[in-house]
């Protein structure tokens, strides 16, 4: 049995790393522990909003998160002929304090990861160190691990959408939801687009939509969505995290036609390409229980519309901090008290959002993100872009 933790992490993406900074800032220490071998810059883009970027920059990341991001200024809609239907404001355009940024996930991990390493101790990480289960008596959780027992006075589970933690708390009628939409997603290097600051969707027939937008480093990041299936629980032969063929995307979008970009040529130039069905789960009554929780995906999985899902899990590493520290141990329900209301509200919104943004209409496009801007508040911020 190791020495026992103030608080263990499991899962350390970027919610569980986040989560030992913001612990780390408020004085309470913390291990994170993650299955894979090694931790390695994986992924394509993803999109921080201003509340989010808050939290980072309050925590020192500021200069380097806007060294490896881009900002964009404006989220446009266009038809697969080229026509602008709609267009907002993004980040300190859209009147917020804080940008909007855009980057590859796999840059943000990696600097979350060092920043951890740096300040917490290079063993505040353990790699190859797959969680299996927990007991938790009073006062300690005794989590099971590839490498053994570890004790921890809390445990909390930031081990994403197939979370062990949550398995274990919530065992039953707790399936995945496919919305019916397969994802296609890549980076390509390229030239940015437009303006070089704007994320565009391309509304195509049949209710297929491109989503792209540069990351930085020379990367334009594409999301292609396209209906397969009516809404419902995710068969078990869904696919997750698929290698899928290039040129047979490609060709799903090789009729249109845009001046300022060719989306056949962007999906063609990338390496290599993945699917996912677009997922997330039902909002839980409650969370946890003793001196276990939940955090990011494994608390509340949400569909990528609104780009919002690794913002969450962000704000939800900061309110846990700032409840632990005002009363370590009961703080983990008045955490969840916080989050649970907010985070179920962002679920719904974002199916809702899915649901009414298939259309191609201007004053359509215009109502669904004002409606997503008040359904979605969170400490003063709102978000109304539609996927990310």
């Amino acid at each position: 049995m190791t020495e026992t933790a103030e608080v263990l992490i499991a899962g350390g993406g970027i919610g569980g790393l986040t989560a030992a900074l913001t612990l780390n800032a408020r004085g309470i220490t913390s291990t994170v522990i993650d299955g894979a071998r090694e931790l390695t810059p994986l992924g394509v883009g993803i999109n921080l909003l201003p509340h989010a970027v808050r939290e980072l920059d309050e925590l020192g990341l500021g200069r380097a998160l806007a060294d490896i991001a881009v900002a964009p200024t404006k989220i446009s809609f266009f038809s697969s002929e080229g026509d602008l239907l709609f267009q907002e404001p993004r980040g300190i355009a859209g009147g917020y304090a804080y940008p909007q940024y855009s980057v590859h996930r796999g840059e943000l991990h990696m600097l979350l990861l060092a920043t951890v390493r740096d300040r917490l101790g290079p063993d505040a990480v353990l790699t190859g160190t797959r969680l299996s289960g927990f007991d938790d008596s009073p006062g300690v959780v005794t989590a099971h691990t590839s490498r053994g027992e570890m004790a921890a006075h809390i445990l909390i589970g930031a081990d994403g959408v197939h979370s062990v933690v949550r398995a274990q708390l919530h065992p039953e009628n707790d399936q995945l939801m496919w919305s019916g939409v397969r994802m296609f997603r890549g980076a390509t290097p390229a030239e940015p687009f437009l303006d070089g600051q704007t994320m565009a969707i391309v509304k195509g027939p049949a209710g297929v939509d491109l989503i792209t937008y540069p990351i930085g480093g020379g990367l334009t990041n594409w999301v292609l969505q396209v209906p397969e299936s009516t809404p419902g629980p995710l068969p078990g032969d869904a696919g997750w995290n698929v290698a899928a063929d290039v040129d047979a995307v490609a060709a799903r979008v090789s009729s249109w036609q845009l001046d300022w970009l060719d989306p056949a040529a962007m999906v063609r130039a990338s390496s290599v390409a993945f699917e996912y069905p677009m997922v997330d789960r039902d909002a839980l009554p409650w969370w946890g229980t003793g001196n276990v929780t939940l955090l990011g995906d494994a608390a509340h999985p949400m569909y990528p519309v609104g780009a919002n899902g690794g913002s969450q899990a962000i704000l939800d590493a900061r309110v846990l901090a700032d409840e632990l520290l005002r009363d370590f141990g009961p703080g983990l329900r008045t955490y969840e008290d916080n989050r649970r209301a907010a985070t179920a509200e962002i679920v719904a919104a974002n199916r809702e959002m899915h649901a009414s943004g298939v259309s191609r209409r201007r004053e359509d496009l215009a109502a669904a993100a004002a409606k997503y801007r008040r359904d979605t508040k969170a400490d003063g911020y709102a978000s109304s872009s539609l996927t990310g």
